[in-house]
């Protein structure tokens, strides 16, 4: 993620897609950022000075109540693009730095 925008991180990760923050270690902590995880999801956000988004490669995420996700995203203003899968629900979502998610509901 760009330098100084761990607002924005908590906003989309923790705010609308639900995944809580978790305290960096302090050795980390002072170098940017932001860590979110719950359960077996860990999404770890580094700061870098010359930013680029990963358009391409990708996380794919396991979701419960994805419609829901999908609605608060739109609500957000947060462009998701539908993509079925045979036996899943699927959405790509970029996040505020233009990195790309998938998010999955099997059926």
């Amino acid at each position: 993620m760009p330098v100084g925008r761990e607002a924005e991180a908590r906003a989309f990760y923790g705010a609308l897609l639900g995944i809580p923050e978790r305290e960096k270690p302090a050795e980390l902590a002072r170098r940017g950022g932001a860590w979110f995880e719950s359960g077996a999801v860990k999404i770890h956000l580094g700061v870098e000075a010359d930013f680029r988004p990963a358009r391409k490669a990708h996380p794919a995420l396991l979701v419960r109540g994805l419609r829901r996700v999908i609605e608060r995203c739109r609500a957000a203003g947060v462009a998701v693009s539908e993509d079925p899968l045979d036996g899943f629900d699927r959405v790509y979502v970029d996040d505020p730095f233009g990195n790309r998610l998938e998010l999955m509901e099997p059926r």
